[in-house]
């Protein structure tokens, strides 16, 4: 079943809800995580893509986590397009289970700031930030997105790993009431959300984007489905960006990797390596000499 991410409404809500396990499992495997670092890695990466959703095409959106846990950072990038990538800093911290038996994403996290960052195409970016309270990073975000946008709604995420560490299952929703929405659908939501399975056993049951976001919105009248688009782990690296940041070293540095002979450069986001030759340094080098001279 492919990843995907449906946009709807019913009644006083939208919702945008999400399968994603297939390019979860793409960075997990990409970044050899342990299932705690997965787990977060996974969550990060989905939240993204829900926010994400949101914006206009050319825009694009970070979500970091910035917490003091043994994780370090998680920073996941999105666009409305639908693809997306990430990495956490230390994929292979390994935490037993919490008091409930369940992967500690808390723990790993730890607590400190999670940022989100929109780039509009302006001169500068728009970002906003709240605490982390609890380093589970759907509460997290739900907290950010009322803290920092005054936006109440409500964020589930999740992913489920197996025992060799392949991801079995991954997605999320996020769902806000529009202006005006009734007690009684309030009250309505809630007792729906209460009563769902976790979003990981819903996407590994095999349920659609489409049949999550009609679980949510059990009794809220009608759902009208505004848009459906298929999702994918996509970098933006490439061998020429990687060159131009060479060319952005100083002169003593770059030429300083001339000496070694060799160099290696690999992308934090996806884990891609892109090696350099001397003859490929030497050209660097006279390129930015050459800049240098006018």
């Amino acid at each position: 079943m492919k990843d995907t991410l449906v946009k709807a409404m019913a009644g006083d809500f939208r919702i945008y809800a999400a399968r994603t396990t297939h390019l979860v499992g793409e960075a997990v495997r990409r970044h050899d995580c342990l299932p705690v670092a997965a787990a977060a890695l996974g969550r990060t990466m989905t939240g993204a893509l829900l926010l994400a959703a949101n914006l206009k095409n050319e825009e694009t959106l970070t979500v970091k986590f910035a917490g003091a846990g043994p994780l370090g950072a998680i920073v996941a990038d999105a666009v409305p397009e639908g693809f997306v990538r990430g990495y956490v800093e230390h994929p292979h911290v390994n935490l037993p289970l919490n008091a409930k038996g369940k992967l500690d994403v808390g723990a790993g996290v730890g607590t400190g700031l999670v940022t989100v960052t929109r780039f509009t195409g302006l001169k500068e970016p728009v970002a906003g930030s709240s605490e982390i309270v609890t380093g589970e990073i759907a509460e997290d975000l739900t907290r950010y997105l009322y803290d920092s946008e005054q936006t109440p709604s409500s964020v589930a995420l999740g992913v489920l790993v197996a025992p060799d560490l392949s991801v079995l299952a991954a997605g999320g929703f996020f769902v806000q009431p529009l202006p005006g929405a009734s007690e009684e659908s309030l009250s309505q939501l809630e007792e729906n959300l209460a009563a769902l399975p976790a979003v990981s056993d819903m996407v590994h049951q095999g349920m659609t984007a489409h049949e999550i976001a009609g679980r949510v919105l059990q009794g809220l009248g009608e759902m009208q489905v505004l848009a459906e688009t298929d999702l994918a782990f996509r970098c933006s690296c490439s061998k020429e960006r990687v060159e131009s940041v060479l060319l952005s070293l100083g002169t003593a540095d770059l030429a300083s990797l001339v000496a070694d002979g060799k160099a290696e450069v690999c992308c934090h986001f996806c884990g891609e390596k892109y090696a350099f030759t001397r003859e490929d340094l030497e050209a660097l080098l006279a390129e930015k000499e050459r800049a240098a001279k006018g």
